[in-house]
């Protein structure tokens, strides 16, 4: 009996504790929800942050002398910001509509990739394939769809409101679609357009109550401080391709940002990018409640380059002066009148760095993006940087690579005579000539008088492999190593004909030997060429960077260093003094025929520098045996040289005749280049000419 008792009163005092446990446990519940739950609530949500990246400002863009080439400016952007733009579809179409309305009618564009044209009846825009690819592939339409088919197709995917025009819906679907390639997001701003004018910022912002999500900021803008002056070298910046962000997603690039696209701006990219901040926005119940800087941004460096751009100004107006010269002759016995384009390059003989150089036809960089469409459908190829990726035959100039392969490998020494009688006989089918009589001469007066005979019978006796193996030695056939893109060009070689299908033939040893044939070479290349005989064979990497500095430039970052590439032993011991006394003879070579009572060639003559000059020139052939171009390569002075130059004139003659003018605008710095307005009867100039090429 006690012990039904004990039994009952123990559980009568579990569930005692039990139900006392429980009722605990709903009154902290209560009051954790009830009492305290507005706190915890708040609590929680006032902790909710969203980061958004910052850019930092580019580094800056100065020649050797410290002289902006490329800064910043503040400008006006028009941006959107998700996380305060509409929710809804068709809010935010209505938005965007609105901003190209206003942005239209203050002659503003904003930045859109789409590859169609803006008017019906649409079309794909040209040389545009892969991107009209991508584009397809993105709005999943057949790959045969038309522009048409691909306007329709957008409209449907971003639900764009029927009662929209064409135009409109052209508009608004062009916007879309670049959001969706710059991943707009709560935490990746979009900019809708870039430095817009004071007219369009006003109307922005006069109707931003009913623009929600679009802001007008002032931000960091490229500007040039130069116009046409090397801006093939300088370079251009854009918004980053699909291609590019996934080169860079791992090293903080995002879909929004810009980045270099050519030149400098290019090559350079790492530099001057700069380090990203982080803005953190506190956000209460869907609402922003906190907007902070938490992580400045970081400017880039800035770049210097090793190039005076006043003497590169002197360089283009040298360049173009001599073509529009050619171009309005008069007489009809003209030559060289169809020049139509060339292009000039000046090293510092001792470090390779580049000091100038021009490209003509040329553009602007502070018109390039309004140009941009004019410019790359211009038949001249004026964005073309002739400079490093114009591909010539060499002609005579190579003729110095010859003569190295052959005095070098024992084939000829100084008291080495081949005969010249204009005509060369050693095949009976095949008798190529020279441009004079020149008799029994040497390699130095082969050099001088550019006798094509001497060059046949080396060059025949040598064979293509070891002229080959010499150009290769100079660089011919490989890229060059400066910064910025550069072709490698081909060698004249049985391998490169068999590429296209040709027959290699013994005819084309003779030929190549003098610079024809397939060799094909940048004025870059040739001005190595000319760095390399100035060096006794030491063969320099030619370069635009000449240090890297703080974005201030109170701190030097990095100074770049000359690079001997390759040098070629001087296995004869006279082999690169042979060359330089058959270029020096070349430079000051006057003919007694040579009217030096003109005045125009008496400005010209190299005789008259104050020390002695050594040079190469050349005519090559371009399309065919009586279409030529003019090319060159030389340094200066001859005996320690400082300077080193090259050229090129397609469809052009007499380039030595700006040989004078580029190493005067060197040497002086308040020199003026004369802009030759005169026209010459061919005669006087055959005459001041013949026999030196």
């Amino acid at each position: 009996m006690l012990k039904k008792i004990f039994d009952a009163i123990r559980a009568f005092l579990f569930v005692v504790l039990t139900l006392g446990l429980l009722s605990l446990g709903v009154l902290r519940l209560m009051r954790l929800q009830v009492v305290e739950g507005d706190e915890f609530h708040d609590e929680a949500i006032s902790t909710s942050q969203i980061e958004q990246i910052i850019s930092s400002p580019r580094g800056e863009i100065v020649d050797v002398n410290g002289t902006s080439l490329v800064s910043n400016k503040v400008g006006y952007n028009v941006i959107l910001e998700k996380i305060f733009a509409p929710s809804d579809q068709t809010e935010l179409d209505r938005v965007i509509l609105e901003i190209t309305h206003i942005l239209a009618e203050n002659d503003t564009g904003w930045i859109e990739s789409l590859p169609i044209t803006k008017e019906a009846p649409y079309e794909f825009l040209p040389d545009r394939d892969s991107d009209i690819a991508k584009m397809r592939t993105a709005i999943r339409v057949q790959p045969y769809a038309t522009a048409a088919d691909c306007i329709d197709a957008m409209a449907q995917i971003y639900k764009i409101p029927e009662d929209y025009t064409e135009r409109e819906k052209r508009d608004v679907s062009g916007v879309r679609y670049e959001m969706e390639l710059r991943s707009f997001s709560n935490t990746n701003i979009y900019t809708f357009a870039e430095d817009i004018p004071l007219t369009a910022v006003i109307s922005l912002k006069e109707a931003s109550y009913r623009l929600e999500g679009m802001d007008v900021v002032a931000d960091d803008i490229r500007f040039f401080n130069v116009d046409n002056i090397m801006p093939h070298f300088i370079g251009v910046v854009g918004m980053i391709s699909p291609e590019e962000y996934n080169q860079g997603k791992d090293s903080g690039y995002l879909l929004s940002d810009v980045y270099g696209k050519t030149g400098i701006e290019l090559a350079m990219e790492s530099e001057l990018r700069g380090e990203k901040g982080i803005r953190t926005i506190g956000m209460y119940n869907g609402a922003v409640i906190s907007d902070e800087i938490t992580t400045p941004a970081i400017p880039g460096h800035t770049v210097k380059l090793t190039f005076d751009i006043d003497y590169a100004e002197k360089l283009q107006q040298i360049l173009e002066s001599h073509i529009n010269w050619l171009n309005n002759q008069t007489d009809p016995d003209r030559k060289g009148y169809e020049a139509t384009a060339g292009a000039l390059v000046v090293s510092d003989a001792k470090t390779g760095a580049l000091l100038g150089a021009a490209n003509y036809p040329t553009y602007d960089l502070t018109t390039y993006k309004t140009d941009y469409a004019s410019l790359n459908s211009d038949p001249a190829a004026p964005l073309l940087n002739r400079v490093t990726t114009g591909l010539y035959r060499p002609g005579s100039t190579f003729k110095t690579v010859t003569s190295a392969a052959a005095l070098n490998e024992g084939y000829i020494d100084l008291n080495t005579h081949i005969a010249c009688n204009n005509v060369y006989k050693y095949w009976s089918d095949y008798q190529p000539k020279c441009t004079g009589w020149h008799g029994r001469i040497n390699v130095v007066t082969a050099l001088e008088k550019s006798c094509n005979i001497f060059y046949y019978e080396i060059g025949r006796i040598m064979g293509i492999d070891t002229i080959m193996q010499y150009a290769d030695e100079f660089g011919f056939g490989a890229r060059t190593g400066i910064e910025v893109l550069d072709f490698p060009g081909q060698l004249a070689t049985p391998a490169t004909l068999q590429k296209s299908n040709q027959e290699w033939q013994a005819g084309l040893v003779v030929q190549a030997a003098i610079g024809q044939s397939e060799t094909y070479v940048t004025p870059l290349q040739m001005n190595v060429l000319a760095t390399t005989l100035a060096n006794d064979g030491k063969r320099l990497r030619p370069y635009l960077t000449d240090s890297i500095y703080s974005y201030n430039m109170e701190t030097l970052i990095e100074k770049t260093e000359p690079e001997v590439l390759y040098t070629i032993e001087d296995k004869s011991g006279i082999t690169f003094s042979s060359i330089k006394q058959g270029m020096i003879k070349a430079a000051q070579f006057v003919p007694y025929s040579y009217p030096t009572e003109d005045e125009y060639f008496s400005d010209y003559l190299l005789t008259s520098l104050p020390e002695k000059a050594a040079l190469k020139t050349g005519t090559p052939q371009m399309n065919t045996a009586v279409d030529t171009g003019s090319a060159f390569i030389g340094y200066y002075p001859a005996d320690d040289p400082v300077i080193a130059f090259s050229g090129f004139v397609e469809h052009g003659e007499w380039s030595k005749l700006m040989i004078k003018q580029i190493i005067e605008a060197y040497l002086y710095e308040n020199y003026q280049v004369t802009k030759v307005s005169r026209v010459f009867t061919p005669e006087s100039i055959l005459a001041g000419l013949q026999g030196s090429e």
